[in-house]
């Protein structure tokens, strides 16, 4: 059986003869017969070549908070354009979505970029030229983007070849990287505060920043154990290090600060994207003021043609506005609170081990196992393989989430509770004939 009918196989073929494998994006790419082409979407829909409606658990990865074509961001934007996009200088719309991003997240400052692998590049500049320092720690299992200072020991990489949990290795991602690159990560176990501070002990004086993701977004949505994030602070402040949060998945999702507001812990320097502009293209870097102020004309460089363009300007105050005034993540984590417990509910009645994880915004499901994982390598227990069967299934009946274990359902405001339910009763009608 494949997921592709034949206005969307016909799409497919087409797409092979102009782009690689007949994608933009490598996680697009679900194989020859399943690889879905989307024609439209809205709300919590979407619908591909052949007209046929899934219910949307992927929203692009997480950007999509509101909801597809969300009538207040499309309207914005739709008046944006109507004044021109692109100016070389600062303009209105800029002010007021920086305005906003810095009311929300507490942020001193911020610059403004377009896309979340921008925001993670130029911050770890920012951190190097303020630090006077040139190593990075980075976390096993964390995604920051795919420039090459950061693409090691991602949730790509079999822990088989990681090393050791206490001297892991920095294994590169993907062909075309230059070898040297590695020597600028010293690479970490996450959630082990213990190994973390001899790391940073005995690498300090190189360090000029810890990057983390708070939450694994790339590994199912693993989440902090208590204390580890404020470890991170802790040695930070005690080796002049700066710490990066990457909210490039947990910013305006968690909560309208974000991680930081969730965990209660301020980082120096915090990046965004996704979630910032329901689906439009905008990101950031910001962070305290003696950071950002790092960022002096003629001394060190961020620029960007494209940034804080009309568009995506108008989409950020649109959104952000939405978040702050509508209670919007309250009402998206109520939403997911309930699909959470009913998949639980669900597999729990019919005797299938598995544990959620991660927060009601953006959960993981983790079948095969008991326990939930704590890092990237405890989650190489987790039943893949099962796991995607399984959602191919929910994938058929019209319920879409990522196919792979380690990408979480992310949910939005327009998965309100009768489509909650309806993906419910998909999910147990699924689970009844598929785990019988």
């Amino acid at each position: 059986m494949s997921l592709q009918g034949q206005q969307t196989k016909a799409f497919f073929q087409r797409a092979r003869d102009v782009f690689p494998y007949g994608v933009n994006s490598n996680f697009r790419y679900w194989g020859e017969d399943d690889t879905v082409i989307i024609s439209r979407a809205h709300g919590p829909y979407m619908w591909d070549a052949d007209d046929k409606r899934y219910t949307d658990y992927r929203l692009a990865f997480g950007p999509i908070i509101l909801g597809h074509a969300h009538e207040t961001v499309v309207n914005a934007v739709t008046e944006a354009i109507k004044n021109g996009t692109q100016f070389a200088f600062t303009n209105t719309l800029e002010v007021e979505a920086g305005e906003l991003v810095k009311r929300l997240t507490g942020v001193d400052k911020i610059r403004f970029t377009n896309s979340g692998t921008e925001a993670t590049m130029h911050a770890l500049r920012v951190a190097r030229a303020y630090t006077g320092r040139e190593k990075v720690m980075k976390f096993e299992g964390a995604y920051h983007g795919v420039h090459d200072y950061v693409l090691f020991t991602t949730a790509n990489t079999p822990s088989s070849v990681a090393g050791s949990r206490r001297s892991p290795l920095t294994v590169p991602v993907s062909s075309g990287i230059p070898k040297h690159m590695a020597d600028y990560l010293v690479m970490a176990p996450f959630n082990d505060a213990e190994r973390v501070e001899e790391l940073v002990a005995q690498n300090w004086h190189d360090l000029a920043a810890i990057i983390v993701e708070p939450v694994l977004g790339n590994v199912g949505g693993v989440m902090p154990l208590p204390g580890f994030l404020e470890k991170l602070r802790e040695l930070c402040d005690t080796y002049g290090i700066v710490l990066i949060f990457d909210e490039v998945k947990t910013g305006f999702r968690l909560a309208n600060g974000g991680a930081q507001e969730y965990f209660n812990i301020k980082a120096d320097m915090v990046t965004y994207a996704k979630a910032m502009g329901n689906g439009f293209q905008v990101a950031a870097f910001g962070g305290t003021e003696k950071v950002m102020m790092t960022i002096e004309p003629g001394k060190m460089i961020h620029t960007g043609t494209y940034n804080g363009n009309g568009v995506g300007m108008a989409a950020a105050v649109a959104t952000l506005s939405m978040l702050e005034n509508d209670g919007v993540i309250d009402k998206v984590f109520e939403q997911g609170t309930t699909l959470m417990n009913g998949i639980d509910g669900i597999l729990t009645r019919q005797g299938v081990p598995h544990v959620m994880t991660g927060s009601p915004t953006m959960f993981g499901l983790a079948l095969g196992v008991e326990q939930a994982p704590r890092d990237f390598r405890e989650f190489d227990k987790v039943d893949d393989h099962l796991y995607e069967h399984f959602t191919t299934e929910l994938a058929f009946r019209g319920v879409l989430p990522e196919l792979d274990c380690r990408e979480p359902w992310f949910l939005c405001l327009a998965h309100d509770q009768e489509v909650i339910h309806e993906t419910l009763n998909i999910v147990e009608d699924t689970a009844k004939t598929f785990f019988k």
